[in-house]
């Protein structure tokens, strides 16, 4: 059962050892992560100059499943920019909150200012 969303914050906290990391990793047997946000992650990693052999050693040693981004997911996301806009969140971070909400699960994050939001998705921030 999925219990938990990960969002590209926290899964990168867990593969960089930064604060949090021990708490993603004991949900990582329960989680998920969208389509959206495993780009993010590989991006972010490419960005840091991680080859893309040692990237997907990464995805594969912690093999999470990807949940597809679709028209619901889409639209959810596109509906919680007023209310995430003021505290900076992004696309990808809209994302993962529609992704927590389709599946009735708890978005898991590093990014603190998530802890601000008033919504009807329970989120984890990891720091």
């Amino acid at each position: 059962m999925t219990e938990y969303v990960l969002d590209a914050s926290a899964l990168l906290a867990a593969f960089f050892g930064e604060d949090g990391a021990d708490q993603v990793e004991g949900l990582l047997s329960q989680s998920v992560i969208g389509a959206v946000n495993i780009s993010e992650v590989v991006a972010k990693l490419q960005d840091r100059g991680i080859p893309d052999d040692e990237i997907d050693r990464h995805l594969a040693a912690i093999d999470l499943d990807v949940v597809p981004f679709d028209r619901a997911q889409a639209v959810s996301a596109g509906r919680l920019r007023r209310q995430t806009a003021a505290l900076g969140l992004s696309l990808g971070d809209r994302c993962c909150l529609a992704v927590a909400e389709q599946l009735g699960a708890v978005a898991v994050t590093a990014d603190r200012a998530w802890a601000s939001l008033d919504l009807p998705i329970e989120i984890k921030v990891v720091r």
